[in-house]
């Protein structure tokens, strides 16, 4: 697993060098679009019932405003509406980089 060295906002963007010399640029409403949140993208009971993920899609304007590792492992991003609850793992925001 890669991890971060450099976290940084620049501009309308998250800018993240990995300890691979990697570095990855993140639009802030794609990410927060992306965010792997069960009130983004809903969870399912044991019998496969979705709840919740039906909220906006578009985050035209939202920014990041801040962020805090997680462990050895994730990221939460604070935004600009108030979301604050995904946890991003290095491994998701690099397949996020490469299926953009």
């Amino acid at each position: 697993m890669q991890t971060p060295v450099d976290i940084q906002l620049i501009g309308p963007e998250v800018a993240i060098r990995w300890d691979d010399g990697a570095e990855t640029y993140y639009a802030s409403d794609k990410l927060r679009a992306a965010s792997p949140s069960a009130e983004t993208q809903g969870e399912r009971d044991i019998f496969g019932h979705q709840y919740g993920g039906n909220g906006p899609r578009n985050f035209d304007g939202v920014q990041v405003t801040g962020w805090a590792q997680v462990g050895n492992y994730a990221i939460r991003f604070d935004f600009s509406d108030g979301h604050r609850t995904g946890l991003y793992s290095y491994d998701y925001l690099r397949k996020l980089a490469a299926d953009a």
